[in-house]
């Protein structure tokens, strides 16, 4: 299977265009976003200017960053950026979906009926990303642009991360189509059947 190229923000139609199982390799800018991000937003705190969501892709990370200089002369280096587990999020997500445009979601572990439904319905997708690999992913990472919402503390952080080949797989696609699902219903037909 051919790996498919992403730049963002992405397009609906590029996005409609995946299907559960493809290889992606996704450059431009990302957003990092975990719990408190989701739950401000979905809450109605507002987006900080600087941050656009429409088309956008949402890494459920909380990287590691070295910080150096101050003010105007602060800059970032990212040493670590694994996903952490996106289910978390399940409460908020589908609405920030529909609300702002976002067209991907990255992390780990899967995501629920409601994420499944709210990509169908809007043209987005969960991109499933490698748990244990934080220093492999960190290496994709070119430069971080600007950091929003610092309040929350570093990890729940809005950071904007301009990223080249960051890869991952499409898990959940915007067909209906979960492989998340499709394993837990296959493991579970399997346990049945052993007993």
């Amino acid at each position: 299977m051919a790996t498919v190229r992403l730049t963002t923000p992405l397009t609906e139609e590029a996005v409609r265009a995946l299907k559960a199982g493809d290889d992606v390799l996704i450059s431009g800018t990302m957003y990092t976003g975990r719990d408190a991000v989701h739950k401000y937003l979905a809450g109605g705190g507002a987006v900080p200017d600087g941050v656009d969501l429409n088309g956008a892709v949402i890494y459920h990370c909380g990287p590691v960053v070295i910080e150096r200089g101050e003010g105007d002369d602060r800059s970032f280096t990212v040493k670590a950026a694994g996903p952490t587990t996106s289910i978390r999020e399940e409460p908020y997500q589908a609405g920030l979906i529909g609300k702002y445009g976002l067209r991907g979601v990255i992390g780990k572990g899967g995501m629920g009926a409601k994420t499944l439904e709210a990509c169908r319905e809007h043209g987005a997708v969960y991109l499933h990303a490698i748990g244990g690999a934080a220093q492999v992913y960190a290496e994709c990472i070119e430069r971080v642009d600007d950091v929003y919402l610092e309040e929350f503390g570093s990890p729940e952080a809005i950071w904007v991360l301009h990223v080249r080949d960051f890869p991952a797989i499409v898990t959940m696609d915007s067909h209906g189509t979960s492989l998340h699902a499709d394993v837990s219903a296959a493991s579970l037909s399997a346990l049945r059947g052993a007993f």
